[in-house]
């Protein structure tokens, strides 16, 4: 006698017999995927600025424009503007928050590799061409063509990482 997958209920109709499900494993939710690699390209533009400006003389000095964007806006609100050791924490953990929400625009999708480069290919122009005109002074980053060109290698770097950790996010399973 052959056993089949149906039980009979009361009123002897077949009826099927539930098998237990395996536990599904599903993606990062886009959201959380964005948040994350902007995160991981925030740090690297972060991590790779402090490391290289404290061996290297014509590094480009964004913590100094943080630093003086920082103090401009607090003596605007009629604030006085904190020690040069503090400034320069504020100014790290702004850079962290802000290119961190700015990278997350790579977003978690299939095209968040290129998307992630070409916004830091235009955070590194961005960032070589507009602190003069927002008047916090252009030698931090472009007193030179090497400087410039470190400092939009930096926001590359970090765009390309950015899109890279989306990219893998999207395979990653929970």
């Amino acid at each position: 006698m052959e056993q089949d997958n149906t039980a009979r209920g009361l009123d002897n109709t077949p009826r099927r017999i539930k098998k237990t499900k395996k536990a599904s494993k599903k993606r990062l939710n886009k959201w959380l995927r964005s948040g994350l690699s902007g995160l991981a390209g925030a740090m690297a533009v972060t991590v790779l600025h402090e490391t290289v400006r404290r061996f290297y003389p014509n590094a480009p000095r964004m913590d100094i424009l943080g630093m003086r964007a920082i103090a401009k806006g607090l003596r605007y609100a009629g604030q006085t503007p904190p020690d040069d050791d503090q400034l320069h924490t504020l100014s790290l953990l702004g850079d962290i928050v802000s290119n961190g929400l700015y990278y997350s625009l790579s977003g978690g999708g299939k095209m968040a590799l290129w998307r992630g480069t070409i916004l830091g290919a235009a955070a590194g122009v961005g960032g070589v061409i507009l602190p003069g005109p927002m008047g916090l002074g252009v030698a931090p980053s472009g007193r030179t063509k090497e400087t410039q060109a470190l400092t939009i290698g930096y926001y590359l770097v970090a765009g390309v990482v950015a899109g890279a950790v989306a990219k893998w996010l999207r395979k990653v399973k929970v």
